[in-house]
């Protein structure tokens, strides 16, 4: 939610390279959670016994690297969603603001929703990549990196096998979005006193809050999705998936029926576990991202703070502010009176 919303001092590169940094840190350190989460989701076998015995099990039989599986996928794939979804998003805002150049909340929301939904189909077969990498047996793999999983897919499988499972990202957005704006609404006016401004650390708690919400919610299309991303022939055992399905809506007659409604919130527990810990290292390391570049474009005093530097217009964009300075500094240059 943090790399939404771009600070105009910033410029766009600086904006995406730090919602990027931060993505990178948070997804490498959740990275066992999210491994765990989307093998109990497809349901193979190391996670029959629990969740806290699905770590125990993965490690035996793969080694504790296993817990890191397609976690530089998910890293390398960051910086293109991050610079699709901040351009839907930037072009967005601009058609859905008013004559004050004001954007209501939920409106902003919606926004970010249809933004993150571009820039998920636009990079779609990463995801996939993502999956298979993680199903598959880090000691014995079928696919030996990022580029030899894309070529392994679209020559075995066809074009289409990058795309399985398109669909249920956008039709999830909806209780997402839905979920999402009710839990911002519903907090902000539990927490936040008339012409005051919400703290960082409430920033921070309903963002947490609102995300636990919204993914619980939209859970069950994201269970189907990784479903029918690991079902593959190529795979041993079909990728492990639980249930064999002949598309969208058989895999979620198959899931409901063999293994119950529930069955759909499989591996809920360590994606509510991740939240905190997500939020926070991509909340904490934006910001320190954020001062640093700030610090750099002359905006404020130092990198550890946000104390504004003395003179300087917040208000003009880094380059604005860069030809201010040049013409203040030629200005002083051509007059000598103005050194002194």
């Amino acid at each position: 939610m943090a790399s939404l919303k771009r600070d105009p001092r910033l410029t766009y590169w600086q904006s995406t390279l730090c919602g990027g940094v931060a993505g990178v840190l948070s997804r490498t350190t959740t990275a066992p959670l999210d491994v765990v989460k989307i093998l109990t989701q497809v349901g193979t076998f190391h996670s029959k016994q629990g969740f806290l015995n699905t770590f125990h099990v993965l490690c035996r039989a793969e080694g504790v690297r296993a817990l890191w599986k397609g976690n530089l996928t998910a890293c390398v794939r960051l910086f293109p969603f991050s610079a699709v979804q901040l351009s839907v998003y930037k072009r967005l805002t601009l058609f859905c603001m008013d004559d004050f150049g004001q954007v209501t909340a939920w409106k902003a929301i919606v926004a970010g929703s249809i933004s993150g939904m571009v820039a998920a189909v636009v990079i779609y077969p990463t995801d996939v990549i993502k999956t298979r990498l993680i199903v598959q047996n880090r000691l014995e793999p079928t696919y030996r990196g990022i580029i030899h999983a894309f070529c392994s897919i679209y020559y075995q499988e066809g074009f289409r096998a990058l795309y399985r499972g398109v669909s249920l990202p956008l039709i999830g957005a909806i209780p997402f979005s839905a979920s999402l704006f009710f839990m911002d609404f519903s907090l902000d006016r539990l927490w936040q006193e008339p012409g005051s401004h919400p703290t960082a650390l409430q920033n921070f708690m309903k963002g947490c809050l609102a995300a636990a919400v919204a993914q619980s919610i939209s859970f069950p299309f994201d269970t189907v999705k990784r479903k029918m991303q690991a079902q593959s022939p190529i795979l041993p055992h079909y990728g492990g998936v639980d249930v064999h399905f002949n598309g969208m809506f058989d895999c979620f007659r198959q899931t409901v029926k063999l293994k119950g409604v529930l069955s759909l919130w499989n591996g809920l527990t360590a994606n509510l576990i991740k939240v905190v810990p997500y939020f926070g290292l991509m909340f904490c390391t934006f910001e320190s991202c954020k001062r640093f570049y700030l610090y750099q474009n002359g905006y404020i005093v130092s990198p550890l703070s946000y104390q504004l530097t003395p003179g300087v217009d917040q208000s003009l964009r880094p380059q604005e502010l860069q030809e201010q300075r040049k013409f203040i500094r030629t200005k002083s240059y051509s007059n000598p009176s103005l050194k002194s």
